[in-house]
Formats: C-alpha cells, sequence, structure tokens
C-alpha cells in the first residue's frame, strides 16, 4: 500500500552517513542525491525512501507517533542495523531482541536518526 516515505532532516550529509550505514546491512543502498534529496531502495530498483529537508523551510523534527519499519532478513540483519545506527550517530529506543508481545518469531530493534525520527528493523517468522 505504501509508496514510499520521506524523513525530514536537518543536515543532509550527517543522515547521508547514517543513513548509507543502515540501508547497507539491510541490503539496500543510497541510489541518488540530488540538492535536498536523497533516495534509497534497491540496486536497480526504484528509490523508496527519501531524506530531505523540510519543503516549509522550517527545521526538520520528529513526528510523535511515527515510526517507519524496515525488513530484515534475519537476526543477524537486525543486530547489524542497530549497531550502525549507534556507530553512525543514532540512539538506542530498544536492542535487539525478540518481542513476543508482538508474535512469536518476532525479532526487532529500535532506533532515532540524528535527527530523532524513529525507525525499527524486524522479522517476523
Amino acid at each position: 500500500m505504501i509508496r514510499y516515505v520521506t524523513i525530514g532532516a536537518n543536515d543532509l550529509d550527517r543522515a547521508q552517513a547514517f543513513y548509507d550505514a543502515i540501508f547497507a546491512v539491510l541490503g539496500q543502498r543510497r541510489l541518488w542525491r540530488q540538492g535536498d534529496w536523497i533516495g534509497y531502495g534497491l540496486e536497480g530498483g526504484e528509490a523508496k525512501v527519501f531524506i530531505c529537508k523540510p519543503h516549509d523551510g522550517q527545521p526538520a523534527r520528529a513526528g510523535n507517533g511515527i515510526m517507519v519499519g524496515l525488513q530484515a532478513e534475519n537476526p543477524a540483519q537486525v543486530d547489524a542495523f542497530h549497531a550502525a545506527a549507534l556507530a553512525n550517530g543514532g540512539t538506542c529506543e530498544g536492542p535487539p531482541g525478540p518481542r513476543p508481545a508482538y508474535g512469536d518469531g518476532y525479532y526487532g530493534a529500535y532506533v532515532r536518526d540524528p535527527d530523532g525520527n524513529k525507525l525499527s528493523t524486524f522479522l517476523s517468522q
């Protein structure tokens, strides 16, 4: 149902370093950067996640209650996502591990990017 998502950033160079690192461990990459926009997706595919400065010129800020969930293929990717996020200016919102409240086989991690946007990566078997 969702075609793409945009995530606001105040410092595009800092955001690019962060998102390059977390998407690399999930098998995706930066496909392009043009002006105040950076597009991420699968090699040879279309960008599905865009990092950008807000269109209204105001500072980017995290939305209360908004979280972007990114699919992982295995627990090692979840662990690597979390480690890459923390190594590139992110903060922990929940370390990697099982989340039995969400069902058997759910394994995830939660972080905030350098601008405070909340992200998760998860594996649901």
